[in-house]
Order: structure tokens, then sequence, then C-alpha cells
């Protein structure tokens, strides 16, 4: 018996991609980087941070003095102890807040650490100190 037709075709599509994929892999094999030597492979990077096949320029070296480089964390910024700031708020329980005349931060404090006795609106002068839930304001002077 005979093929209908779209058997035919089937099988037509079926060696058509047989024949591709034998094209594909020949493909593969002569363009595969299997082989290379090392210098084809290695890259560089410029001085404008892209890559690149050519070697840097041996005359452009900068010289490293390895007294300059630091280990560890940052250094820290020595900052004036002494802040400023407005007495925003204070409660008759004997705390409060000053609004930070530099970060407009809220700092919390109490009136133990209070040098005098301030009010709300007082422009007052306090050394910052970290407690446990955040930052507390002590040694608070009244500022004449």
């Amino acid at each position: 018996m005979a093929d209908s037709f779209s058997k035919k075709e089937n099988f037509k599509k079926k060696i058509q991609k047989q024949k591709e994929k034998v094209m594909r892999r020949e493909d593969r094999k002569s363009n595969n980087d299997k082989g290379k030597s090392l210098d084809d492979m290695i890259m560089y990077v410029d001085a404008n941070g892209q890559l690149t096949s050519t070697p840097p320029d041996g005359s452009l070296k900068n010289e490293i003095n390895p007294d300059e480089i630091q280990l560890g964390a940052a250094p820290i910024i020595a900052e004036d102890p002494i802040k400023s700031g407005i007495v925003t708020f204070f409660s008759d329980k004997g705390y409060g807040f000053i609004t930070e005349d530099s970060s407009k931060e809220n700092v919390f404090f109490h009136s133990n650490n209070c040098l005098e006795m301030v009010k709300k609106g007082n422009k007052v002068s306090f050394e910052k100190e970290r407690s446990p839930k955040g930052f507390s304001a002590i040694n608070i002077k009244i500022i004449k």
C-alpha cells in the first residue's frame, strides 16, 4: 500500500531535522574554544574599566605604598561631643525630647541627666550617649 501524503511530509520533516542537527553539531565542533592557548583566553581591564584583549601599557604603573594601606574598619571621625538643641517636649513624669540643631534628630532625655531645671522651648547644650534603645542626652545645660 502507498503511504499517505501526511506520512510522506512527516518523514521529510524528520529527515530535515536530522540534517540540521548534524550541521549544528559540526558547527559547534569547528567553533569551540577547547585547545586554545592561554594567551587567547586572557582578558585585560583598561584604565576605564573596559575589557580588552591587549595587555596594559607597562609605563603607566601606579606604585602602591604598603604604609598607606589601612586594614580593618574605617577610621572614626571625631565629632564635637557637645551638641545644642531645643527642648521640644517635656513630660510631668520627668522625660522629654531635644531636637538637635545640626541633624534635626530627636534625642531622648530624663530630668535626672539635667544639670539645671529645663522646660519646653529652652535652648540647651548636651552630650549624646548611646543607650539600649538609641541615643539619649546627658549633662544638659540651658544656654542663655
